[in-house]
Parts: structure tokens; sequence; C-alpha cells
């Protein structure tokens, strides 16, 4: 059953993205607000909506009066697909950092740049660095809440964390709070496979962390907040699977 949910799913993922890339397109031409309001969330929540249902999964989001109001960051755990619809339809104006060449991509680039995500050219590091500084400072001072994977790239369950320092120096040229994420999406939605088991996805917002900290105290806060609630979730998950 767990090959068959899992076929049926994916089927229904990409003929679901598929039709919302199709008729959203009007929504272009409204406001950015419109565009992220009846379409970036509802998108989002009919993938969670698909998964729930076709693979058995049950989900619980906790600590959301953690998130305080306006400009932020969010230092999130990342194991699979699942987190980025999740942590989207969590927050009024998510932004991403994304590749430049994603917004190349048809239609799916237009959405992209109508919901002001941020795009940086990875091809020269030290322009790259810059240009993202200055992009990541604007959309949180516009209100944004910029969403980050301080290990780079999705991590098995059972992976040691691998945290890069740049969420630090996000950290500190941005002066904003941060709110830790912990998850334990990869027990039912691992990486690098088709296959979606049933369970339980438990997304908790942590406590947030102050602005104004050095680098280090900083980035071993964060650290330490996410990996230990991560691994009590994943067990939490292990016993209710």
């Amino acid at each position: 059953m767990i090959v068959i949910r899992s076929v049926v799913f994916n089927i229904a993922f990409v003929l679901n993205n598929a039709l919302w890339f199709i008729f959203a397109l009007p929504t272009l031409l409204m406001p950015q607000k419109v565009f992220m309001t009846r379409v970036l969330h509802n998108w989002c929540r009919s993938n969670l909506w698909l998964h729930a249902v076709i693979c058995n999964v049950r989900t619980e989001v906790r600590g959301r009066e953690n998130i305080p109001a306006g400009g932020l960051m969010v230092a999130s755990k990342h194991q699979s697909a699942w987190e980025t619809f999740a942590l989207t339809k969590e927050f009024p104006d998510p932004r991403y950092i994304v590749k430049r060449e994603l917004m190349w991509i048809p239609l799916f680039g237009l959405y992209l740049s109508h919901s002001r995500q941020v795009a940086i050219n990875r091809g020269d590091r030290i322009k790259a660095i810059a240009s993202m500084n200055v992009a990541a400072r604007q959309a949180v001072s516009e209100g944004g809440q910029l969403i980050i994977f301080p290990e780079g790239t999705r991590r098995s369950v059972d992976a040691e964390g691998q945290y890069k320092m740049g969420v630090a120096h996000l950290y500190e040229t941005m002066q904003v709070p941060v709110v830790p994420v912990a998850l334990n999406a990869g027990v039912v939605w691992p990486r690098r496979t088709f296959l979606k088991y049933p369970g339980t996805i438990i997304m908790e917002f942590l406590p947030v962390i102050p602005a104004g900290l050095s680098k280090e105290e900083f980035f071993h806060r964060m650290k330490d907040a996410v990996e230990t609630n991560t691994q009590r979730l994943i067990q939490e998950a292990r016993g209710k699977a």
C-alpha cells in the first residue's frame, strides 16, 4: 500500500501543481498581497492536503505563539520538500533565498518574481553574498519573513547536523529576531525517494532568539535548539507511526 499511495500522490502532486500554475496566471496582474493570500498559501495547503489524505499522514504544528509580528528570520531544519510548503503557509509574506536560474523557469519564475523571493547569482560568491545581504535586508524591512535552511540542503533524519555560518552572518547583518524551527518530516517524507510513509509530522516553532547577540552565541543557540528538539520530535514520530 505504501508504494501504491506514493505513486498516486506523486501523480496528484504533479497534476495539482500544473493546474495551479495555469489557473493562477491572472493573479500575476493583481497586487502581491492578493497573490500571496489567494494563490501561494492555498497552493501550499492543497499539496499538504493531498499528502495527508493520500499517504495517511497526520500533521501537527506547535509553538505558533513564539512567532513575533513583522519582519524576521526563520531558521528551519530541512529534511524534505514538506516543510517548504508547510512553512510558506504559516507566514503572511514568506521569502526564500533562491538561485537566480529558477527565475528563468517558465511560469514558475514569474511566480517567484511576483512573490518577491530573494534571487541571487551563485556564480560569483562574493557578489552573491553582497547582493543576498542587500536583498534580505530589504525583504525584512518590508515586513517579510526570510525563511532559511541553515544546513543548506536536505538532511536525512539520522544524519548529523551540518550547519553553515552563513546564517550567523545574515543574523549579524539584518539585526532581527530569529525563530528556530524543529521538525520530523523526513520520517514520513524521506529525501531522495518517491516513497511517502504513513505517520505523524510535527513542526515546532521554538522560542525566538533576539537580535543583538554575537554571531557565535547566536549560531550555537540556534543549532542546539533546532537539533535537540528535532531529535525529540523524530523519536516522538517514530513512536506514533
